[in-house]
């Protein structure tokens, strides 16, 4: 695994518990051409409130944090 996966998946596992306590809870699934690939599943994948949880929560975390991040896309 590559340190720049390695890194996104830190961040995820970080960001997971609070997913979980709202009955939610998030997957790594890959990262090719700076992208990130996540299924987001439990009570988050319906939740209204998921694409900002993605997009300002996750993505934003990301890209701060690993610059090859280019985007957050959940999978279903």
């Amino acid at each position: 695994m590559k340190e720049t996966e390695k890194k996104i998946i830190e961040i995820i596992d970080a960001i997971r518990p609070y997913l979980i306590n709202d009955g939610g809870n998030i997957e790594f699934v890959k990262f090719e051409d700076g992208i990130v690939y996540v299924k987001i599943m439990g009570a988050c994948a319906g939740c209204e409130m998921m694409d900002i949880t993605l997009k300002e929560g996750l993505e934003f975390t990301l890209k701060e944090e690993v610059p090859e991040v280019k985007e957050v896309i959940n999978v279903v």
